[in-house]
């Protein structure tokens, strides 16, 4: 576990003194992959931990599910709502009995606590669990995806999309880079700031970041044109929270998803293709977001928002008339 080995944060540490939001960094880094000291890509051996509400929990599995991972990496899912304990957590009250059926406990901090008895930081999800250890071995959110769409190449299933082409793979991770600290962790920036300037600052910079992916879309259907990528996905997982939950609970209030022409349809697009709309839980999003989110946020209301009208994401996108194809896969089928 020497090489799991990094520094770690509690709740308290998660701002700096301008009342802005500084995310925690990852504890569990070690890559999946051939060489010494890397994890062993095996099926059967790994447990995915996730919960419906996560936006990063959320990407591993759309990628899990596309790529056909769904036999070799078992799912273990917690409760949208955190349990009321000195401390955060995960808990796997989803299940009949109140504990994961394979790992036998409650909460994802026990795992946390049996890998590194001295952890002090928030239990995450994603969380890759050796079941054969019983240890936690991978807590990557930024990197875990590009692992099961390259290390675990061997398991993918027949003609499996490539989601992260190597030829692309350097403008992946710079635009990939530019939505997590302004869009996948802006809207958090906003939700968790604790100063007016903190959050006008990243208030700004997340709509001028939309603005920009809605200019970007108005001539290709995806983000790299006519197929989808990894980037595609992390985009999508903040897109699909954000007129459900972010757009009130974390006062991103400029505009609704659904008021950008192209970003709008591209989010339907994405929601209408397997591995997307069928792992996209409403219900759990908006029960963390507007119920449970409360470590970070000074709201003692408990009121579950009616709305918004789901339907909306059935209806007729029309991108294919951006793209030379309909498929959602034109090419990079190759590994």
């Amino acid at each position: 576990m020497e090489q799991n080995k990094r520094a770690t944060s509690n709740t308290a540490n998660e701002f700096k003194t301008d009342g802005s939001f500084n995310r925690q960094q990852n504890r569990f880094i070690t890559p999946f992959g051939e060489k010494p000291g890397e994890l062993l890509v095996e099926a059967g051996r790994y447990r995915l931990l996730w919960t419906a509400a996560c936006p990063w929990a959320h990407r591993s599995v759309i990628v899990r599910k596309i790529l056909g991972l769904e036999d070799a990496i078992s799912l273990g899912t917690v409760s949208p709502i955190r349990p009321k304990l000195p401390h955060v957590d995960w808990e796997f009250s989803l299940d009949e009995d109140g504990v994961d059926p394979v790992l036998g406990i409650r909460y994802i901090s026990e795992i946390y606590k049996k890998t590194d008895p001295h952890y002090t930081g928030r239990p995450t999800v994603p969380l890759m669990v050796d079941i054969k250890k019983q240890e936690a071995v991978n807590n990557d959110y930024v990197k875990l995806t590009n692992y099961l769409e390259t290390a675990w190449t061997p398991l993918h299933k027949e003609d499996a999309p490539d989601l992260y082409p190597e030829q692309l793979r350097e403008e992946i991770d710079a635009l990939n880079d530019i939505l997590f600290h302004d869009i996948n962790n802006g809207v958090y920036k906003c939700g968790f700031a604790r100063s007016q300037e903190a959050y006008e600052q990243s208030f700004d910079k997340l709509f001028s970041r939309l603005d920009e992916l809605e200019e970007r879309l108005s001539h290709q259907r995806f983000l790299f044109g006519d197929f989808i990528t990894d980037t595609d996905i992390c985009l999508y997982t903040t897109l699909a929270r954000f007129d459900a939950a972010y757009y009130t609970a974390f006062k991103t209030n400029r505009n609704l998803i659904r008021e950008f022409t192209h970003l709008w349809g591209y989010a339907r697009d994405l929601y209408q293709t397997p591995g997307f709309g069928d792992t996209t839980d409403f219900d759990s999003i908006k029960r963390h977001y507007h119920l449970s989110i409360t470590i970070f946020l000074d709201k003692h209301e408990k009121i579950l928002p009616k709305g918004p009208d789901l339907e909306v994401w059935n209806l007729p996108h029309n991108r294919h008339m951006l793209s030379n194809t309909e498929e959602k896969f034109l090419i990079h089928k190759g590994k």
